[in-house]
């Protein structure tokens, strides 16, 4: 119970943070109504993909060509080169999509990536290896055994692509299920 207590919290507050500057305490923005005031929600943007830049360590949230939000992530152990088998704590490269939402993991909120695809699978039987799996976009770990620090600066997951819990919940609530998401080098 806690737990979700301390999720919705976190929504609540990502959503003041979407809805930008100037809307205050509030998730509605003032309308002019014949002199009196009434009050909207305000919208939150619109994306339509996800980019991952692996080497500039960055997730980018867009909507056709423009940028909706950008933030900082960490990859996996071995960040560079993509994730050819299972154990490798390599970030995957390819075109997935964000597959299923999981609000209790062992991570502040996760989002499964599609990954294997076709092209990984077959690379992965070519090669005599298990092609692995549960690569997810997610939050810090819930019991932390570092330094805040560390999960800030460094790249530490297995082969997933983690940001801080406030980024985790904007991108949870910006992003669809079956979104494409796009990991380059």
């Amino acid at each position: 119970m806690l737990r979700r207590s301390c999720i919705a919290a976190a929504l609540c507050a990502a959503s003041l943070a979407v809805a930008g500057p100037g809307a205050g305490s509030s998730l509605i923005a003032p309308v002019a109504d014949g002199g009196a005031r009434a009050y909207e929600p305000a919208e939150l943007p619109s994306a339509d993909r996800a980019v991952v830049r692996k080497s500039e360590r960055r997730l980018y949230l867009m909507s056709g060509d423009r940028v909706v939000r950008s933030y900082r992530i960490a990859l996996g152990l071995v960040p560079e080169g993509s994730k050819e088998r299972a154990g490798d704590f390599r970030t995957p490269e390819g075109v997935y999509q964000l597959t299923h939402r999981n609000a209790h993991s062992d991570y502040f909120l996760s989002i499964q990536v599609s990954y294997p695809n076709a092209a990984d699978l077959q690379r992965a039987r070519r090669n005599r290896w298990q092609a692995g799996g549960s690569i997810m976009v997610h939050g810090w770990p819930n019991s932390l055994r570092h330094p805040p620090d560390y999960y800030a600066t460094a790249d530490w997951t297995d082969g997933c692509i983690a940001m801080s819990n406030a980024d985790m919940v904007e991108f949870w609530l910006l992003s669809r299920d079956h979104m494409p998401i796009e990991i380059m080098p």
